[in-house]
């Protein structure tokens, strides 16, 4: 196999990886490219590369920052921007943790803390169950907060030294 094709090879399957993970395809094939990418890359190369029109380029992009897995670049004298991805893999898990855990188990933790609250009759065993269940579920949430939590403060010696403490 040659470069090129191992190089699109990457590519389609980072983006296949990156929806079965709930990201958007182009998102994580425009990451992909960057990862592979010596060079930050212009819009331009980008679309070129992965034919992508200048708006799916640009949203694309976009996100890409917001999620903090790239940077953008200007370079003196030019008008272009240019695209650089992170390249350390620990540093992209501890991101992406990071963001998925801000967009979406902290909700879901805010909404399950109200519905602990709830008051009821203790006998009635409609309430007992509801209760149990949310509380259940909280209690299962708030260990993966703490799991991604420990993750995301972690260096990558440390994390994996206890993750595999814990399968001994």
């Amino acid at each position: 196999m040659e470069l090129a094709e191992g190089k699109a090879k990457f590519i389609e399957a980072w983006g296949k990886l990156g929806s079965e993970w709930g990201i958007n395809r182009t998102m994580a094939q425009v990451h992909a490219l960057l990862l592979l990418s010596p060079d930050a890359l212009t819009t331009e190369e980008i679309m070129a590369e992965l034919q992508i029109s200048r708006g799916n380029a640009n949203m694309t992009l976009r996100d890409l920052i917001n999620w903090g897995l790239i940077e953008k670049q200007h370079r003196a004298g030019e008008r272009k921007e240019y695209f650089f991805a992170e390249k350390d893999v620990w540093t992209i898990a501890r991101q992406v943790a990071q963001e998925r855990k801000r967009r979406e188990l902290d909700p879901v933790l805010k909404v399950l803390n109200e519905l602990s609250a709830i008051k009821g009759d203790e006998k009635d065993p409609r309430f007992k169950t509801f209760k149990k269940s949310v509380g259940d579920i909280n209690k299962l949430a708030k260990n993966v907060d703490r799991t991604l939590t420990t993750m995301v403060k972690a260096e990558e010696n440390w994390f994996w030294g206890s993750i595999f403490k814990i399968f001994k």
